[in-house]
Formats: structure tokens, C-alpha cells, sequence
């Protein structure tokens, strides 16, 4: 079974920043593009940012020039640094990756369980 622990939201106040980290583990034989996605209330969920195991990145263009996403393929962890953040941000913040657990396995989607980021002053 694979796991994606995500840590680092909270409350900020508008035109601050926060950073969320997301770390993959268990039965990983490969991981593939990792990313964000977020959810606000009454909303569907929506991509953030994501990053191929190769750097390519892909970012909504609601947060180009804002937030910048990395990741440590050795450690298979992801990063999600926000800054200039505005109430619009506000949202459940769900870390993705697509994982094949082993070398027999296709790759599948897994997600973390979500952390909330709040923008408000």
C-alpha cells in the first residue's frame, strides 16, 4: 500500500505565504508526477501544481508567479511553496501522486488526506 502524508497548512493572513510538503512511502517500485490539488467548499477539486519525476512542471494560472512546486524524487517527497496568498486560496489542499507499487504494477493515482490552508485576515 502506498501513503501520501501532506503537512504545513493553516491560517495566513492575505499576502503571506506557506509551504506544504507531502512525503510518498510504502509499497513504492516507481513514482511518476507528484502534485497539488485543492478543493473549496462548494467547489470541485482542481489542479495547483505538478511536477514529473523529469522537472516538467504544469501550474493553474491562478497561482503562476506565486507558487513554486519541487520535489525530491530520492526521497519522493513533493513541496508546495505559496506566497502572495489571497483569501481565494482557501481551499483543502490534497497532495497527488502516481505511483506503480511494484514492478509488475500499473501506475495508479493516490492522494493525501488533505490539509487546509485558510487565507483571511
Amino acid at each position: 500500500q502506498v501513503q501520501l502524508v501532506e503537512s504545513g497548512g493553516g491560517l495566513v493572513q492575505p499576502g503571506g505565504s506557506l509551504r506544504l510538503s507531502c512525503a510518498a512511502s510504502g509499497s513504492i517500485f516507481r513514482v511518476y508526477a507528484m502534485g497539488w490539488y485543492r478543493q473549496a467548499p462548494g467547489k470541485q477539486r482542481e489542479l495547483v501544481a505538478a511536477m514529473t519525476s523529469g522537472g516538467s512542471t504544469n501550474y493553474a494560472d491562478s497561482v503562476k508567479g506565486r507558487f513554486t512546486i519541487s520535489r525530491d524524487n530520492a526521497k519522493n517527497t513533493v513541496t508546495l511553496q505559496m506566497n502572495s496568498l489571497k483569501p481565494e486560496d482557501t481551499a483543502v489542499y490534497y497532495c497527488n501522486a502516481e505511483v506503480s507499487p511494484t514492478i509488475t504494477t500499473r501506475r495508479n493515482d493516490y492522494w493525501g488526506q488533505g490539509t487546509q490552508v485558510t487565507v483571511s485576515s
